[in-house]
């Protein structure tokens, strides 16, 4: 399938890289405790509920590390996004569904395999990183996780696309566009953290 990136996707991109630039100028050593730091970071995020309740249980690992806090937000995005494929999958056998509807679910399990494979890779990638590195290798590598999660987050956008028009409206585009959207949100969380890490660097 071709895919292209809506100007409206690339502005939303660009604005929440800026916003949590500056935002993350205030987050550091002053907040007293692991949970603050991760409440103060997902304050720059499009979510800061769900950001705060999906990454709060883990701030004591994170342990007030910028890396360690975006890629826990990949992570958790991944866990979300391998579910939501399944889910998906699952609805190719829902009870009357249309041949349109069909095509739209097969449509979107390729979208989230998309997803999943972005999301592992990204993870990956960073983790090869390390906090206070910088250098050629170090932007590269940074530019290769930006590139994948963002392409990640068109990849669902895509899926929910297909279920676009009143002729889809129904339970099936509700059921899905409620698992696609947690991810979505995950993902766009997680690409505002990690500029938050980049913005230390």
């Amino acid at each position: 399938m071709t895919k292209s990136i809506a100007p409206s996707l690339i502005l939303f991109v660009l604005y929440a890289s800026t916003a949590a630039i500056a935002m993350a100028r205030n987050l550091g050593e002053e907040y007293s405790d692991d949970t603050e730091f991760v409440k103060a970071s997902c304050e720059t995020t499009t979510y800061p509920e769900l950001c705060f309740q999906s990454l709060s249980s883990y701030a004591s690992e994170i342990k007030k590390r910028p890396r360690q806090l975006a890629e826990t937000a990949l992570a958790v995005s991944l866990a979300r996004a391998k579910s939501a494929k399944t889910y998906v999958s699952d609805m190719s056998d829902y009870k009357g569904i249309t041949e349109r509807q069909h095509e739209a679910v097969s449509d979107c399990i390729e979208e989230m395999g998309d997803t999943v494979d972005r999301l592992r890779s990204s993870l990956k990638e960073l983790k090869h990183l390390e906090e206070g590195e910088s250098g050629e290798d170090f932007w590269l590598c940074l530019g290769n996780v930006r590139t994948w999660t963002s392409a990640a987050l068109t990849d669902e956008t895509t899926c929910l696309d297909g279920f676009g028009g009143k002729a889809m409206d129904g339970e099936l585009k509700s059921l899905i566009r409620e698992h696609i959207l947690r991810v979505a949100q995950d993902t766009s969380n997680a690409l505002a953290l990690i500029n938050v890490f980049a913005s230390k660097h």
